[in-house]
């Protein structure tokens, strides 16, 4: 879990999770368009995001899509967030 925190701390890094989970499956190519970051910036943070599972590549000729994997995010949420939730959130 270690490596899904140290790599969820980047606000670079949430950006381009944010950017997958509204757009699934994109090339570095399409990512670059959303973000205000080099190339060589965006696929840096790719690779964090890799290690840490958060994000799956598949190859689709030459290019690399990108994949979301919620996963790791919900077993942080199960593990940690969950037993610090009041019960009266469920509420709201």
């Amino acid at each position: 879990m270690d490596r899904v925190f140290k790599a969820l701390a980047s606000p670079a890094r949430r950006r381009l999770l944010d950017s997958l989970r509204a757009h699934d499956g994109e090339s570095l190519r399409e990512l670059c368009t959303h973000l205000d970051m080099t190339r060589q910036g965006v696929a840096g943070h790719l690779r964090r995001l890799e290690g840490a599972k958060l994000v799956s590549s598949i190859r689709r000729g030459r290019e690399k899509l990108f994949y979301l994997n919620p996963v790791p995010i919900h077993e942080i949420f199960e593990c940690w967030i969950k037993k610090y939730e009041r019960p009266q959130r469920a509420a709201c």
